[in-house]
């Protein structure tokens, strides 16, 4: 049925989304999921607080961290544009 509506999941991923414990999730892919089971997203989704992973949670603000290697990322700032507030 989601092949149908144009969703193709792989083996691996079904087997995630199945048992729970899905890495990610594209919005477009569970829009249709939903409309394949007639429900919304939050008759899937279960917020586990204290569960989501965050950079810089040693105090360190997440840009800073992600400047420093923390969160595998290169911040680049493009001319013209002031930083983001901190």
């Amino acid at each position: 049925m989601l092949a149908e509506a144009g969703l193709v999941i792989s083996a691996g991923k079904m087997s995630n989304l199945w048992s729970g414990q899905p890495v990610t999730i594209r919005l477009d892919d569970l829009d249709i999921i939903c409309e394949v089971l007639e429900c919304e997203p939050g008759d899937l989704l279960i917020r586990e607080p204290g569960t989501a992973r965050r950079a810089g949670r040693s105090g360190t603000p997440p840009a800073a961290a992600a400047a420093a290697g923390g969160a595998g990322g290169v911040i680049r700032r493009r001319p013209g544009r002031s930083a983001p507030p901190v």
